[in-house]
């Protein structure tokens, strides 16, 4: 009986330090998951913190690949939202320092119908944006003969319909040629153009009675037809800054003794920045690749631009066609040279 009761008490004792033992390996297992939880959440924190550093220090310009539909304001937008959250930005850390701010802007509106080659300027690279406005550009323009458009293009009201049977590839061919070099054009009332600080397109749209601003000097370095396919037919075309092509083919229209409207355009490349090599696709908009596109921006701008790109730096007096975006929120520019 004594045996027995002996034993038990045994067995007793065993389970109660077998339960401590677990009790205490629970307990230290805890105690690691919370320290290992701790130092990753350091760590994101010393990385993010990095990210954020790296995303203020970027400047420079590169370019983005701008699809259909968005304007172009919404899609710095869109960038802007996409850095600041890969950075961790903005956090209460970074916003009690008011200096750190995040400036971005871009040059050369494109329409929400339009895509291609945007190019945006970080940092101080809001700076040079001017100086890609003035540079030459590239489209591939698709054009609908027959239809006439406010707009001038397919999102418009349809304002006019005349034949366009009897024209032939060598009548457009023809009077291309008339469009090439210095020529004078009138800018679209749906623009971007200001009138007493607001945009032209933006009063039409109110039913505001708005004048068409006067015909003014623009330069086409090179146009050619690439196919006709009626009412379709496809330009390719290199301009310079404040072109509308919009303009250009509305004018080809009436030239032909028809009308026309843009049907599709794409920027093939604005500056030394072409669609295929150097615009980034919003999957790749990233600080780091970003970053690589700023490391090799340089050696694509032209030699007096580079050499200049101090002095740019330091100006404050320039008009730029962009919108500033900052961690504070958004500032409209004075645009100053826009186009389609």
């Amino acid at each position: 009986m004594a045996a027995a009761e002996a034993e038990m008490v045994s067995s007793l004792i065993a389970d109660t330090a077998s339960d401590a033992a677990g009790t205490a390996a629970t307990t230290v297992a805890a105690a690691a998951a919370a320290e290992v939880a701790a130092r990753t959440s350091s760590q994101a924190q010393v990385s993010k913190s990095a990210l954020a550093a790296k995303l203020l220090s970027l400047s420079g310009v590169f370019a983005v690949h701008k699809p259909k539909g968005p304007t172009s304001a919404e899609l710095l937008n869109r960038l802007k939202g996409k850095l600041l959250a890969e950075a961790g930005m903005p956090s209460p850390e970074w916003n009690k320092r008011q200096k750190q701010t995040l400036k971005i802007g871009h040059g050369g509106t494109l329409d929400s119908a339009a895509q291609g080659v945007l190019v945006v300027g970080i940092g101080k690279g809001t700076k040079m944006l001017t100086s890609m406005l003035s540079g030459s550009k590239k489209y591939i323009a698709v054009g609908e003969l027959g239809r006439a458009t406010d707009t001038l293009d397919s999102t418009g009201k349809v304002t006019d319909e005349k034949p366009y049977d009897k024209i032939t590839q060598e009548d457009i061919e023809g009077i291309l040629q008339k469009f090439t070099g210095n020529i004078m054009q009138v800018p679209p009332l749906y623009s971007a153009l200001k009138k007493d600080g607001q945009r032209l397109s933006t009063l039409v749209k109110r039913g505001e009675a708005v004048e068409a601003r006067p015909a003014r000097l623009v330069t086409v370095y090179s146009i050619s037809l690439l196919r006709f396919q009626p009412p379709l037919f496809t330009l390719d075309v290199e301009c310079g800054g404040g072109f509308y092509i919009r303009s250009l083919v509305n004018d080809i229209g009436r030239e032909l003794s028809s009308c026309a409207n843009v049907l599709e355009l794409t920027r093939t490349k604005q500056g030394p920045f072409t669609l295929e090599e150097h615009a980034l696709p919003e999957d790749r908009w990233t600080i780091d690749d970003i970053a690589q596109s700023l490391e090799h921006y340089t050696s694509l701008l032209p030699d007096e631009l580079a050499s200049k790109k101090s002095k740019s730096e330091r100006s404050s007096d320039q008009v730029l066609s962009c919108e500033y975006i900052t961690l504070n929120g958004t500032k409209r520019e004075e645009d100053s040279v826009k186009t389609l």
